[in-house]
């Protein structure tokens, strides 16, 4: 035995430390940490099970505590114990009573909340879509709603042994404990059984802790992106058309109410979202920070090159740029003057930009709606924007909500994730992530050892990295006027109106979503198996969708870039698509090209330096065989040849611009069984980008895809016929089944 001496606030044992054997409190009290909740262990208390290896929760002295380390990590060195000291076997009897009733009424606990949360949340939400339909103002979905459902549990405790423990510790305990610890055996029976049914409840405590972990940021979330903005955002614009606010305020104070006594969120920052709303004077926005602005009359120019804390001088000489720019009887001219101004407008323009940010995410009530339009659109000044299309932005600028959800992002709301670290940096233009070209300059002798190190967790520099990499790569790009692009918005970019135009997060998924219903294979990456293997799934991998991140970036444009493949170097992080914020070009068009590029490219970040050798089988060796020595292939027509032959030269001999052509026709043309590709192309592409069950259905009886389509359901068949052997053979070896590996074997079944 061990005695310790442990300091009030020290931790005792972490979760997932190694059992050394169970520590007994002598004096004091000991805090047993869980999520939403603490028990608190007192004196005679237990730390620790025999039925782990591991600690399951952290344990920390609430007071200066003394406990006493009993070296035993199995029943038999338990045994000995006991045997050695009689008077144990009270104290561990009493000991297991008390905390496994403590656990249960935990347990008993997170079930009422979990029912109380979720009718909450499934009322608040209906409330919201009700309120904004008698006001007929836009409402605004949360994607998390679409998976929100009630609880179902794997694990449960039954009602008997609940009522079994609460008249156990009520009547009839010490009669309880009196009876047990006669016998040695009968000590151990009863303290093994209640420390069975104690670490059946911890699993069943995670379980539920774990639920409400997945879904409370759909109430309140650090991104904003909660029903609780959903409401303070509508009782904003509520308040701005002069409707009543007086429901919408009641709901967040409701809101308000359920957040404090749900222990669920961090107290601090809930605090902060909830300050905000009480702070805001509804009568008199003005007075709230949000500025009741008339964009027409105001100098927005001005505006936002003091909020950027510009010199007099600066500004005078951005103004006669941006003068004469607007003045210009063609500004899409490519005369000398012409380009020279635009040249100079460009890094105006970013360096206005950065200055804005870095001011805008030092405190965010200051962000009025004229700087949001610079932000997110790109606006700068009214009469180069048009006075129609500068009053629809600003109105514009309270529907924000609708260009974002948790994977698209406006420009502003990125660079936001990368300065608040939850986003890192995209690579620039020569494939160097923001490490990498750390060492580069360091290599090169740009920045010195010290500086590097200092950079590096540096969030205001990684921001400035992100805006002169991608974004002023990317929005020269997506705006598709590569000689005549310049990045402040005007009028004869807006050919038509703004709604028309915007690229709302829900146009984007749709046009993604409709990608994935024919190419079902799209956002599929192959993983090594996660978690605990137990030798079964040690070396088997596991398909995973991770969609991309969408970036909208402040133009008018009609191209979409797939900027990167993946976030990094592990293959489970999402790739990053751009897309111009408002266009008039085909949105499903741009998705389907994009999709085209992402194939290629992940396939070759997958297979690395073989990416085109035909010895190891992908989409881009077989494509690249196939394009190489075409003029042999005897599958192929003289005309299908002919064709080809043009379409590399269209392609100047890019591999890949050949292949995202097919891949067009693929998704749009042979998934409705019209012929495009020719048989070569076909067969790769029903292999590597296999259509969906519904239309492979309509498909089977077409000449094309007689022998493709069912050779493909018959491996799937037998690739889920040794998936459901394998899970079988997992479970009784006492694995559990995860949502990742049930997703894995429907991947097989789509």
């Amino acid at each position: 035995m061990e005695v310790l001496k442990i300091p009030k606030g020290h931790v005792i044992v972490k979760r997932k430390d190694k059992v050394k054997g169970l520590y007994l409190i002598q004096d004091g009290s000991v805090i047993q940490k869980l999520d939403f909740a603490e028990i608190t262990l007192r004196k005679n208390g237990i730390i620790g099970s025999l039925r782990n290896d591991e600690f399951v929760n952290d344990f920390i002295a609430a007071e200066d505590t003394t406990v006493v380390l009993l070296p035993c990590k199995n029943p038999e060195e338990l045994k000995a114990v006991l045997d050695a000291n009689e008077r144990y076997r009270t104290v561990f009897l009493y000991a297991a009573t008390i905390q496994r009733h403590q656990l249960f009424a935990l347990y008993a606990d997170l079930e009422t909340r979990i029912r109380q949360y979720f009718s909450f949340v499934q009322t608040v939400y209906k409330d919201y879509h009700t309120i904004c339909d008698k006001y007929q103002l836009d409402d605004h979905s949360l994607d998390q709603m679409d998976s929100f459902e009630m609880f179902r549990p794997q694990i449960v405790i039954e009602e008997w042994q609940i009522s079994q423990s609460i008249s156990l510790i009520n009547k009839y305990q010490k009669m309880y404990i009196q009876l047990m610890e006669q016998d040695r055996d009968l000590c151990m029976g009863a303290f093994m059984e209640m420390s069975s049914q104690v670490q059946h409840t911890l699993y069943a405590i995670e379980e539920r802790v774990n639920y409400l972990s997945e879904h409370k940021e759909i109430l309140l979330s650090d991104s904003e992106n909660d029903i609780f903005w959903l409401f303070f955002d509508l009782a904003v614009r509520a308040g701005r058309r002069q409707l009543d606010p007086e429901p919408l305020k009641k709901e967040l104070s409701l809101i308000a109410d359920f957040i404090r006594k749900s222990r669920m969120y961090d107290s601090s920052k809930a605090e902060a979202r909830i300050t905000q709303y009480l702070e805001y004077d509804f009568d008199n926005p003005a007075s709230s920070g949000f500025e009741n602005m008339d964009v027409l009359s105001m100098d927005c120019l001005a505006h936002i090159l003091e909020y950027a804390e510009m010199t007099k001088d600066e500004i005078e000489t951005i103004r006669n740029q941006v003068n004469t720019y607007r003045d210009l009887p063609d500004k899409m001219s490519t005369d000398s003057d012409v380009y020279k101004l635009r040249k100079q407008l460009s890094p105006m323009f970013y360096d206005v930009y950065t200055k804005v940010f870095l001011q805008a995410v030092k405190d965010e009530s200051t962000v009025s709606p004229v700087i949001e339009m610079f932000l997110n659109f790109g606006f700068m000044d009214t009469q180069l924007a048009g006075e129609e299309n500068a009053k629809a932005l600003y109105d514009l600028t309270g529907r924000m909500r609708q260009f974002k959800t948790k994977r698209v992002f406006t420009i502003y709301e990125w660079l936001k994730k990368i300065y608040r670290g939850k986003k890192e940096p995209s690579k620039n233009e020569f494939d160097l992530d923001y490490t990498a070209n750390l060492i580069e300059m360091r290599k090169n002798g740009d920045i010195t050892e010290d500086q590097a190190k200092a950079m590096l967790h540096d969030q205001k520099e990684k921001v400035i990295f992100e805006i002169k990499n991608l974004f002023t790569s990317a929005n020269r790009i997506t705006c598709g006027k590569i000689t005549t692009f310049c990045p402040v918005l005007c009028q004869e970019d807006l050919i038509n109106t703004i709604d028309k135009m915007a690229v709302t997060a829900q146009r984007l998924e749709e046009a993604l979503d409709k990608v994935r219903e024919v190419d079902f294979t799209l956002m599929y990456r192959e993983i090594n198996f996660p978690g605990p293997g137990l030798d079964i799934m040690n070396h088997e991998t596991i398909m995973l969708e991770v969609f991309p991140d969408m970036i909208l970036m402040p133009n008018v444009g009609t191209r979409a870039m797939m900027w990167q493949e993946t976030a990094d170097k592990r293959r489970d992080t999402p790739g990053r698509f751009l897309f111009s914020i408002f266009t008039l070009a085909d949105l499903d068009e741009m998705m389907i090209e994009t999709a085209g590029r992402y194939r290629w490219e992940m396939c070759r970040k997958i297979q690395g330096v073989r990416w085109n050798d035909i010895r190891e089988k992908s989409l881009t060796s077989e494509y690249c065989d196939y394009i190489q020595f075409y003029r042999k292939n005897r599958d192929l027509s003289a005309d299908a040849k002919e064709k080809l032959k043009l379409a590399i030269a269209r392609a100047k001999n890019n591999y890949r611009e050949v292949f995202v052509k097919d891949y067009q026709n693929w998704i749009k043309f042979e998934a409705r069984g019209s012929v495009r590709l020719n048989k070569v192309a076909r067969d790769i592409l029903i292999q590597y980008c296999p259509f969906g069950k519904e239309i492979r259905a309509g498909l089977k009886s077409n000449p094309n895809y007689q022998l493709s389509i069912p050779k493909f359901e018959a491996d799937n068949a037998k690739k889920v016929q040794r998936l459901n052997a394998l899970y079988e053979k997992y479970k009784n070896a006492g694995g559990t089944v995860s949502q990742v590996m049930e997703d894995h074997l429907k991947y097989y079944q789509l």
